[in-house]
């Protein structure tokens, strides 16, 4: 079974969430399958010129530049409706070869093996993630020297390309090859060339989430309390009417602020992260076809990168599973944290906790609301 996402960038993921996170350059070096299985050059040249794949999906840059879409696309028609941005392969594999550089972006929405990284990584991290891959032609620069807005890791799936990371002792040249991945936390300036052959490179940004958002998100409803009344008029010529008024209405929200349930200012953020995940469901219509036929010793696997985190609320249980949540009686919870602990079940596996109409009723749920997959 591959290893998990945070354990395949960074070697030990807890490690990497006690001590590297957020603060200092780090470097793993992976069995090369395994990250060059997440996209090689034959899944790119399947992308380029046997796919349909649309601007802004991809973009191309050379010399520091983003090229215009008009020197790479063409227009087409389907259904008899007009299409506009699709690849054209034959002036982009042209770019290509006069030494610029291919975007793949937003990969983590249609290439599956990353969609299955992304999906873990979210759920590891906490944090929303996304993909993009670079392909680079031998020697070539595509970007100068800059900074991501966002923590960054980068993997090479082909060739290698050499990294100038900047720190505060001075610039490092790192050497990026199959198997190797590298995390830069946000700011960190860097610039990147390949070598005497083509180089393949994934970068996994993470958008982090803040504690100011955090605090924005806990605070919006004791602001919006507050009436939004005029300001008297004449405050320009008496400053202190507006002091005195505006030092009357802080302290009270000082004091609804003194009395907010963090508890559940916590459980709302973490009701909303794993609310609003995209759906990820690979597979799912074989799962729907077999719906049915589902019985007790039907195998099952819980979907990689699918969270199932309980919130009772009352005699009524929520279940979060990242692009949603669904309601179900409370007396499900100790065959839901049975299930929670599995990679693997068959509904049988539950004969001690439920009956057996009810342990088919809830996997089938489970089934066709993507948590689990039918085994095939």
């Amino acid at each position: 079974m591959p290893a998990p996402a945070l354990d395949l960038l960074s070697g030990d993921a807890q490690t990497f969430l006690s001590k590297v996170w957020a603060s200092h350059v780090h470097l793993h070096r992976a069995d090369p399958g395994d990250l060059t299985g997440l996209l090689s050059l034959d899944d790119v040249d399947t992308l380029l010129t046997s796919s349909a794949i649309r601007t802004p999906s991809i973009r191309i840059a050379q010399d520091g530049a983003v090229l215009p879409e008009s020197s790479y696309t063409r227009g087409a028609t389907l259904a008899g409706k007009p299409l506009s941005g699709l690849v054209d392969s034959r002036k982009a594999l042209a770019l290509f070869a006069g030494g610029a550089t291919i975007v793949l972006q937003g990969l983590h929405r249609y290439w599956p093996p990353i969609t299955r990284l992304i999906a873990e990584l979210e759920v590891e991290l906490g944090h929303p993630c996304q993909a993009n891959a670079y392909l680079t032609p031998p020697g070539a620069q595509g970007f100068a020297v800059h900074s991501d807005s966002h923590d960054v890791f980068v993997f090479q799936t082909a060739g290698s390309k050499q990294w100038e990371v900047h720190g505060t002792e001075g610039a490092e040249d790192i050497l990026l090859e199959p198997g190797v991945s590298m995390y830069l936390p946000t700011g960190t300036p860097h610039a990147a060339r390949a070598q005497d052959t083509v180089s393949l490179h994934v970068t996994v940004g993470i958008n982090q989430l803040t504690w100011r958002g955090l605090l924005e998100r806990t605070l919006a409803g004791v602001v919006a309390s507050v009436p939004d009344e005029h300001l008297p008029a004449g405050y320009l010529e008496d400053p202190s009417a507006l002091t005195d008024e505006l030092g009357r209405r802080l302290g009270a929200l000082a004091t609804h602020i003194g009395h907010i349930d963090t508890s559940a200012a916590v459980e709302a953020e973490v009701r909303r992260f794993l609310t609003s995940r995209s759906p990820r469901l690979a597979g799912g219509l074989h799962d729907v076809l077999t719906l049915e036929s589902i019985d007790d010793q039907t195998r099952l696997r819980r979907r990689p990168g699918h969270p199932c985190v309980l919130i009772a609320r009352g005699d009524r249980l929520d279940v979060l599973l990242g692009d949603r949540s669904i309601d179900v009686p409370g007396w499900l919870r100790p065959a839901l944290e049975d299930l929670r602990a599995r990679t693997e079940l068959v509904p049988g596996d539950l004969a001690g906790l439920l009956d057996p109409q009810s342990r088919l009723v809830l996997c089938r749920r489970l089934v066709r609301e993507g948590l689990l997959e039918v085994v095939r």
